[in-house]
C-alpha cells in the first residue's frame, strides 16, 4: 500500500517489474470442478474481499555512529516523508521508530515495514544503518498492552526525540 501527500510525487520513478514463481511440479494445474468439503464456494470468496487492519510497527536501525543533530535531520526528514510517523527515538548510533500502519494482515504490514528504511534511504539521506529489530502488534494487542501496565508507553509526545 502506497501513502503519499496529495500531489506528492511518487517515491521511485524507476520501473518495478513483478515476477511470477512457479507454482512447482507437485500442484495440480486442473483441479477436479465439484469441489471439495474444504472448499468455499467461488461466490463466497467473492463476497467479502479482506479487510484491512492497523499495526502498531516498532523499527529498530542501527549502525556506525554519527553526530545526533544529524540524526535527528534524518529523522525529521523521514517523518515528513512518511506522515503516519508517531514517534522517533535516537541517539548517535541506533533509532527506534514508531508508526501505525494499515494493512491487510501481519505479512504485508511487516514488509512495508521492512522497506520503510531502505525506500527512503536517498530521500531523507539517512545513515547506513541496518534494520535490527521489528515489532509488529495489531491494534487490540497495543492497547491490552498499554491497560494492563506493560509494553511501549504511548506514543505521545509526537516527533523526534533522543533517548
Amino acid at each position: 500500500m502506497r501513502r503519499a501527500r496529495p500531489g506528492a510525487s511518487p517515491r521511485s520513478t524507476g520501473s518495478r517489474a513483478l515476477t511470477s514463481v512457479g507454482a512447482g511440479a507437485d500442484v495440480d494445474r486442473n483441479p477436479p470442478l465439484g469441489g471439495t468439503a474444504e472448499q468455499e464456494p467461488a461466490t463466497a470468496k467473492q463476497k467479502d474481499p479482506p479487510q484491512s487492519k492497523l499495526w502498531h510497527i516498532t523499527l529498530s536501525v542501527s549502525g556506525t555512529e554519527i553526530p545526533l543533530a544529524e540524526v535527528r535531520r534524518c529523522l525529521e526528514q523521514l517523518a515528513h516523508d512518511h506522515p503516519f510517523l508517531l514517534t522517533s527515538r535516537y541517539a548517535g548510533d541506533h533509532a527506534e521508530i514508531r508508526y501505525w500502519e494499515e494493512a491487510r494482515d501481519l505479512h504485508d504490514a511487516a514488509a512495508v515495514a521492512l522497506r520503510l528504511w531502505g525506500e527512503h534511504r536517498s530521500s531523507a539521506q539517512l545513515p547506513p544503518w541496518k534494520i535490527v529489530g521489528l515489532e509488529v502488534i495489531d491494534r487490540e494487542t497495543y492497547h491490552q498492552r498499554i491497560a494492563e501496565g506493560y509494553g511501549p508507553p504511548p506514543a505521545a509526545p509526537v516527533g523526534v526525540h533522543p533517548y
